[in-house]
């Protein structure tokens, strides 16, 4: 099911570069981990984050389900829709924000146990509490399909913090702009911003693989990884219902699967927590990169530059 979703990478984007780079020196050491708990950063952490989120979704009651009518709470089954595209987003959204919010709190110096369970959660807790918006609205619903899918981004966050104490597969995340998002604006967005967020035809979601990670004593940089991308193509709506009264580039919908290369920004060596920070907040999309596909349609291609 479309629904309202968040490029959270994008506000993280605009907050670090908020700062002058005449101001990075001390920027960066702000912006370095404590070495033991830090009380005031601990609760700066926790009250920017409980702000933000119900702040968050505050407004999206207001500006997004506001306009529609309410009923009582109920489910429905999506997962159907939009080819799973949507279910791979809440992947990749609950990962990432689970990932920020431990990483927040190791800067404050709480404990690694703590991180995990009070930071690497908050991605599963925020987008339910947004399911929980859908479920009392009766244009849409509660998916069982979407709080699936927040919980296995949880979960692929949290295991291997505990397995390996490090993020070997990350997900990640790329856009480019296609010919669907003009045939029906107001579902697939007017303008680039509404399309990265609104357009599933454009969207590809990543499993990024460290292979040093795997292979500690190879000489692969620590940087290089493989990706694996999923993707799909031909979708106005959610499903095979709509009626094609226009010009459309493509109707049948078919699923794509992609090979490419990729960097682990967070792997390269720098003692600047500026640098740091900025790594990491860039390491939530995929590099653009040589990248090979395969579809439902039987088809392969070679992508040379590939976003």
């Amino acid at each position: 099911m479309l629904k309202f979703n968040i490029p959270f990478f994008f506000v993280l984007f605009c907050f670090v570069f908020s700062t002058s780079v005449s101001a990075q020196n001390e920027f960066s050491q702000f912006l370095k981990p404590a070495d033991s708990l830090n009380i005031q950063r601990r609760n700066a952490v926790v009250l920017t984050e409980t702000v933000v989120s119900a702040g968050v979704l505050i407004g999206l009651n207001q500006l997004w389900y506001a306009d529609y009518p309410k009923s009582d709470f109920h489910f429905i089954n999506d997962n159907g829709e939009w080819l799973q595209m949507d279910k791979v987003g809440h992947v990749y959204s609950s990962y990432q924000l689970g990932r920020l919010s431990r990483e927040a709190l190791q800067w404050s110096g709480v404990s690694r146990k703590n991180q995990l369970i009070y930071g690497a959660t908050l991605g599963f807790v925020f987008l339910s509490a947004v399911e929980v918006l859908d479920g009392y609205s009766s244009n849409w619903g509660a998916s069982v399909g979407d709080i699936a899918a927040n919980a296995s981004g949880t979960v692929l966050y949290v295991s291997q913090e505990l397995v390996w104490k490090e993020q070997r597969i990350v997900p990640k995340f790329s856009f480019h702009t296609t010919p669907y998002a003009p045939v029906r604006p107001n579902v697939l967005g007017n303008s680039l911003q509404e399309q990265i967020i609104k357009d599933y035809n454009g969207q590809t979601y990543w499993l990024s693989v460290n292979l040093h990670s795997f292979i500690k004593d190879s000489k692969i940089p620590k940087w290089f990884n493989l990706a694996f991308g999923y993707g799909a193509e031909g979708m106005i709506t959610g499903e095979d219902a709509f009626i094609n009264t226009v010009f459309l580039p493509e109707s049948k919908r078919y699923r794509q699967f992609y090979f490419s290369f990729d960097a682990d920004l967070t792997k390269i060596d720098t003692k600047s927590h500026f640098l740091k920070t900025i790594f990491s907040v860039f390491n939530t999309i995929k590099i653009p990169a040589p990248t090979f596909e395969i579809n439902e349609r039987g088809d392969s291609k070679f992508h040379f530059f590939y976003f």
